[in-house]
């Protein structure tokens, strides 16, 4: 296995002094130097001498299909390059590339990591491409790892490398003291936006017959019709949302999703969802995006995304692309890539969606946007 016995310094201060001494302590540190599990993601990670620091990392989805996996190669060492020059002037020097999948339930993670293989040996080829060489190339599964830079046939045994005891490493040590918690992963987090099934969907979907014959008319009627069908969806939503936060999620509950679905009744989630339609409205609802609201504004716009079943399924994307929204301003990146590629998955053509993703993807500095939200709340108010 490739030696990484040079000290690596990570890419956010709490961790600038921990020493990753082995590929182990590599695929450790990755929640935390990603904030999330990075299970089902193919991650890169720049690496720049003289010191081994890391200072750059770009991370996706793993495309399910094999016909994807060239193209994404090529894009994530381009983005890597790309994103290294532009915040620390110059690419880097070397690349660690780590592929995270869990083994089917009937399956090993030896043959997740011979399926990856092929994956493994694009992103090496990409990235030598640029003149950024992988120095280390890792499969993780099922609490193993693998190294695909093997120089002989015994590198690695067959059943994996254990991984350290979750909490024993030094990146771990560092978390805990720094207060660093990792986040949920992309997986769970797009668990959170599936509609719901079953009595609450059948309820849902009647609400929203009720809602729209009661909405829709005015929505298309005349400008004075609109104007009070948004001002009543704005006011609404302003009332959950103080709801909301007058009944903080707990961390240590179960399930706190359905405890926020219980905090909204099925006609307000219809009154709202439909509201949201309106260009102007959403962008208005977009204000709640930072301090003491965005919290709660965040679940509020997750359980509207949860709330769009049936035929009316293609109404999520405005609440998804204003989860993915206040997300991205509040540093929940996972959370805000969940939200957005969720919006475009339900309507592909969703301007604002599309401009927040690629952005999102650019590494932009979602201020920009706040204060122009800031702005246009001010002046709403005037």
């Amino acid at each position: 296995m490739t030696s990484l016995s040079e000290s690596a310094r990570s890419l956010t201060d709490p961790f600038k002094l921990v020493r990753l001494r082995s590929a182990g302590d590599v695929a450790d540190a990755l929640p935390y130097l990603l904030g999330h599990d990075p299970d089902n993601s193919v991650v890169i990670i720049g690496v720049h001498r003289p010191h081994g620091r890391l200072l750059g990392r770009v991370y996706s989805g793993i495309p399910s299909q094999p016909a994807g996996w060239r193209e994404t190669a090529e894009a994530m060492a381009s983005c890597l390059v790309e994103e290294s020059t532009k915040r620390n002037g110059a690419a880097p020097d070397a690349a660690l590339v780590c592929l995270c999948q869990a083994p089917a339930a009937d399956g090993r993670g030896h043959d997740v990591k011979e399926r990856l293989r092929p994956l493994a040996q694009l992103l090496r080829t990409s990235c030598g491409a640029l003149d950024v060489p992988v120095i280390e190339a890792l499969c993780l599964s099922g609490g193993r790892y693998w190294s695909y830079c093997c120089a002989t046939d015994d590198c690695c045994p067959p059943a994996g490398n254990e991984l350290p005891r979750a909490g024993s490493s030094p990146m771990a040590a560092a978390a805990a003291y720094a207060g660093i918690q990792v986040r949920t992963s992309p997986d769970r987090q797009r668990e959170r936006l599936a509609p719901l099934a079953g009595d609450a969907a059948a309820r849902q979907i009647r609400a929203f017959d009720a809602a729209s014959a009661a909405l829709i008319r005015p929505m298309l009627g005349a400008s004075g019709d609109v104007a009070a069908v948004r001002a009543a969806t704005l006011e609404l939503a302003e009332r959950v949302i103080a709801r909301f936060r007058r009944a903080p999620a707990a961390i240590d509950e179960v399930s706190p999703d359905a405890r926020d679905d219980a905090l909204i009744t099925s006609e307000e989630a219809a009154r709202l969802i439909l509201g949201l339609q309106d260009r102007v409205a959403r962008d208005f609802a977009g204000e709640w995006m930072e301090g003491a609201e965005a919290p709660a504004a965040l679940r509020l716009w997750r359980a509207l995304a949860r709330r769009c079943v049936g035929e009316f399924a293609e109404h999520a994307a405005p609440p998804l692309t204003l989860a993915g929204w206040v997300a991205w301003s509040t540093g929940d990146l996972p959370g805000a890539q969940a939200a957005l590629a969720r919006a475009l998955e339900t309507d592909p053509e969703y301007t604002f969606a599309r401009l927040l993703f690629q952005a999102y993807r650019e590494g932009a500095d979602p201020e920009g946007l706040r204060r122009c939200m800031r702005e246009q709340r001010a002046d709403r108010r005037r």
